[in-house]
């Protein structure tokens, strides 16, 4: 599905490289967990896979194409089929949050369809029914500037459930979240990823939580990918060193809970 080769890149809006020789690929259906201290790259690879900026070195290659090599609409077409829930959620104070959360479906409407969804949103039913997923279903009428930072979060996070993509990506997503909500709506986005089949990459600080649900973790250190694999791999001395070299204490891990197994409809 992706290929990186030797890749380089910027953080965005920026010109020094913050990625350094990634190479990484990442198949149809993968769920991986990128994990590193705060200045890593991990946002920056993120928006990288997200096509917001083209590497500085090296190759990107998505669906055997080279989305740099070609032209704008054409990329853009690309682009639909990738969603991205940033940390902080662009969602405009006054909108309500149906219109908000149905704006993931844009790239895919035509211009008709997208004008009419900012008065009256023709899907509010899989809107609310994504925000019901992720404990947010009273929120659908509300405007955006009503909302706690821990319910943006969620209904950010709900774009991706009702957006018509193959690769999510998902920087930061737990947060704004307790840690009971933390373990709720990881669960609920690896579960709708599987059934849709899409490959899901979620950028996170709870370790543990990295460790215990994701069966591939990315581990990058000053721009540098230093793990790729199981996280049963990953050993209390490479995060000691992970963390440090950011100049960054590591995590306090707590216990690892059992990952939740996927009902067999959902696993392809």
């Amino acid at each position: 599905m992706i290929r990186l080769d030797g890749v380089d890149a910027a953080a965005q809006g920026g010109a020094a490289p913050v990625l350094r020789g990634i190479d990484l690929a990442v198949a149809a259906g993968e769920q991986i967990a990128v994990i590193g201290a705060s200045g890593a790259g991990k946002t920056t690879l993120l928006h990288l896979l997200a096509l917001i900026q083209g590497p500085l070195a090296g190759r990107y290659t998505l669906a055997a194409r080279d989305p740099w090599a070609l032209p704008r609409r054409e990329r853009q077409r690309l682009r639909a089929g990738i969603a991205l829930a940033p940390q902080q959620p662009p969602l405009p104070p006054r909108q309500r949050v149906a219109v908000a959360v149905l704006a993931a479906r844009l790239p895919r409407m035509s211009l008709w369809r997208s004008l009419r969804t900012l008065w009256s949103p023709p899907d509010a039913a899989l809107a609310q029914a994504a925000l019901a997923q992720l404990g947010v279903a009273d929120k659908l009428w509300l405007r955006v500037d009503r909302l706690s930072g821990g319910e943006r979060q969620r209904v950010g996070l709900a774009r991706l459930l009702v957006a018509d993509a193959s690769l999510w990506l998902a920087d930061e997503p737990l947060a704004a979240l307790d840690p009971t909500r933390a373990e709720l709506v990881l669960d609920v986005l690896r579960a709708q990823a599987a059934e849709r089949g899409a490959a899901l990459l979620c950028s996170l600080h709870q370790v543990d939580l990295a460790l215990a649900r994701f069966p591939r973790v990315i581990a990058l250190r000053a721009g540098r990918i230093v793990y790729d694999g199981p996280p049963g791999a990953i050993g209390g001395e490479l995060l000691q060193e992970l963390y440090r070299a950011q100049d960054e204490a590591p995590p306090e891990l707590a216990p690892l809970p059992q990952p939740v197994p996927l009902p067999q409809a959902m696993c392809r």
